[in-house]
């Protein structure tokens, strides 16, 4: 059984119109405290030594609420106000997907086109990736950030810009999986797309979208950071936090954009909102094509659209994204059925991007309702206890722990609801496992969500290898799609990767020939015919199954 999760009805029927025609129970105006519990929400950053947030909020296009938390530089004692310039990371991707839609509607490219027409340095895979593939994290590219951390030089040690993305996507020699066979999220899809409108209009991206997005909309102070070292009146700080209320900066250092890299204020986004919603900027055509989601190779469709979610939120059709880069995060939400619309940035890492969505349960008032716990099958003892162990993803080599904790089962800290003697209900979420006995093959299950057209996970044994069984393990392996070596270093009963300049990460055994990473990389051994090991398997995220040769053997 494929659960699918159906476009929403406020964009088939018609978003142009949800700011005259929908009914709102707060009549246009914030809810009486609203403001109090805002700040209630924000208490922990309204410091002068504690970087923070702002925040606004619409109401049928009435401005009801701006606040504004903690400092945008703490160094010179500045503080956030409504007005404080931050980046908004991946909430960015909305507005590539706009200057993509805008081409479209120009004529001049189509969201079915190859993205090879315009970037024929992408390698051919012997399946079309096309636009509307990356615009919904269906492509199957791997996440260039990934590959460059795997690399060693990741995107907070390296000042990437888009020539280097394009090489490293050239040197890719497989995809994650066939486009359109599921939905993994990836940044490589929206710098690709800021090129393609950068190679078609003739004009840089950040040019383009300021001819074509920002100046028509008024987002006066609405620019991309296509280079970290401009100058930009206004723009905070950026923070990590550490213990004992201490900061450090960490403000990005790429010139890569269009995954992120927005500079923006809440206000500016609460326009943009507007026009998302009334069609100002494009027309209707523009709405309907921003909010089109993904459809799967199963028919399924996801929740994913042109950089942005369109999701229910405790029961109320909702249009949302987050964002968090360096120290950054931000969140932009709309509610049509409400006229609502909420915008958060922040300059602290340790403000939550789902603070955002805290802020519009407030004005959403009894249209917000909790999510109901399904009533549990009762299930046989033995039954639950045969389900309990080590499963692993045959793809990426992933690994699942599921226990019994009393009569439940579960999946680290998600309860198994039982629906049937077979399927199980991921908490309150519309995903379940579904278990399998194939015969005399292993015991397995799979996924049935909107992300997936086939997920599964097979039952395997732990494993403690001997150290002869390490010592097998021992040599130099490379890849060309990273663009590295990994020596691995047997010890004894420890296994560990070294890489240059001088970097060990420790290998915990999880199932046989298969290790886990202190840094989350999982390493499986792969052998040959003859039982010796020839190369290993490196997943790590949003990277699948990259290949690892040994040297010298």
């Amino acid at each position: 059984m494929k659960s699918t999760r159906p476009t929403l009805a406020i964009v088939a029927a018609g978003l142009l119109c949800a700011s005259l025609s929908s009914t709102l129970p707060l009549s246009g105006q914030a809810p009486p405290d609203a403001a109090q519990r805002v700040d209630e929400v924000f208490a922990r950053w309204n410091s002068n030594t504690s970087a923070g947030c702002a925040v606004g909020v619409e109401v049928k296009g009435l401005t009801v609420l701006e606040r504004a938390y903690g400092m945008s530089d703490l160094e010179h004692g500045i503080p956030n106000t409504p007005a404080t310039i931050f980046e908004g990371g991946s909430l960015s991707k909305q507005f590539t997907a706009a200057a993509v839609v805008l081409l479209a509607i120009d004529g001049k490219l189509s969201l079915d086109d190859d993205v090879r027409k315009y970037i024929p340095e992408v390698p051919d895979y012997g399946s079309t990736i096309t636009l509307h593939h990356l615009m919904t994290h269906t492509s199957g590219l791997r996440d260039w950030g990934s590959v460059a951390s795997i690399s060693g030089w990741g995107r907070e040690q390296r000042s990437h810009d888009h020539d280097w993305v394009i090489d490293l996507v050239s040197r890719q020699s497989a995809l994650n999986f066939e486009p359109g066979h599921e939905y993994s999220y990836s940044n490589t899809g929206f710098n690709l797309l800021a090129v393609v409108v950068a190679r078609v209009s003739g004009m840089s991206f950040a040019d383009f979208s300021m001819e074509r997005v920002f100046k028509p909309l008024g987002l006066r102070n609405t620019q991309w950071r296509d280079d970290y070292r401009r100058i930009v009146p206004g723009r905070s700080a950026a923070y990590d936090a550490l213990p004992n209320n201490q900061w450090r900066i960490n403000r990005p250092i790429e010139f890569v954009h269009g995954n992120g890299g927005i500079l923006t204020t809440v206000g500016d986004l609460a326009i943009w909102n507007g026009a998302l919603t009334d069609g100002r900027l494009g027309g209707p055509d523009f709405v309907r094509m921003m909010h089109t989601q993904g459809i799967l190779t199963d028919g399924s469709t996801i929740t994913y659209a042109g950089g942005l979610v369109l999701q229910d939120f405790m029961g109320v059709p909702s249009i949302t994204h987050t964002g968090a880069t360096a120290g950054y995060r931000a969140y932009v939400g709309r509610f049509p059925n409400q006229g609502l619309s909420v915008a958060m940035l922040c300059n602290a890492s340790n403000a939550p991007a789902g603070n955002g969505g805290v802020v519009a349960r407030i004005f959403l008032g009894d249209a917000a309702t909790a999510p109901v716990v399904p009533d549990p099958v009762p299930v046989a003892a033995a039954t639950l206890a045969r389900y309990e162990g080590l499963y692993r993803d045959p793809v990426t080599g992933n690994t699942r722990t599921l226990v019994v904790s009393g009569q439940t089962l579960r999946d680290g800290g998600a309860t198994l609801i039982p629906r049937s003697d077979t399927r199980f209900q991921v908490g309150v979420r519309q995903q379940f496992y579904d278990f399998h006995a194939s015969g005399s093959g292993p015991l397995w299950f799979g996924i049935d969500s909107w992300e997936y057209t086939d997920e599964r996970y097979e039952k395997v044994e732990p494993w403690t290898p001997s150290a002869a069984d390490l010592s097998a393990f021992a040599g130099t392996y490379s890849s060309y799609d990273a663009e590295t070596t990994f020596v691995v270093q047997a010890d004894g009963e420890s296994l560990t990767l070294w890489q240059r300049p001088g970097r060990t990460t420790t290998l915990t055994p999880t199932y046989k020939d298969a290790f886990r990473s202190d840094r989350g990389q999982v390493i499986r051994f792969l052998r040959t015919g003859n039982e010796q090991v020839g190369e290993f398997s490196l997943s790590i995220g949003r990277v699948y199954d990259m290949r690892f040769q040994r040297q010298g053997r």
